[in-house]
């Protein structure tokens, strides 16, 4: 997966994010370290080629980190993100939204293991 390592993502998702209020334009694809698997809570792929690979190279001890990130969606039943990059703009629309859903539902998982840890306050 180093095809892609020191890119900045595609013009076209820069645009398509650019126009929901993502600005993409500083981001760099890099390759993963084993300081991720070890640093990391949650190490997530867009695709199963991608979560393959990563499970290759991760640690026995941190495998239970590595998932597909539409595992967290709600609205959009689908096990991957698509790979928009020859299809045409509405693809990275489509992205866009399975990533936003994916997010709302890892954002509750977090929010959910972090009130775990959070003393409970009586107003």
């Amino acid at each position: 997966m180093l095809r892609h390592v020191g890119e900045a993502p595609d013009v076209r998702a820069q645009i398509a994010g650019r126009k929901r209020g993502y600005d993409l334009s500083n981001l760099k694809a890099r390759q993963i370290t084993v300081d991720d698997f070890r640093e990391c809570d949650f190490i997530l792929a867009m695709d199963w080629e991608n979560l393959t690979a990563m499970q290759q190279i991760c640690p026995p001890m941190y495998k239970h980190k590595l998932a597909l990130l539409m595992r967290y969606a709600s609205e959009n039943d689908t096990a991957v993100v698509p790979d928009p990059y020859y299809g045409g703009n509405e693809g990275f629309n489509t992205v866009l939204d399975y990533c936003e859903d994916a997010c709302e539902g890892l954002l509750d998982v977090v929010k959910k293991r972090a009130s775990m840890y959070t003393p409970s306050r009586n107003f």
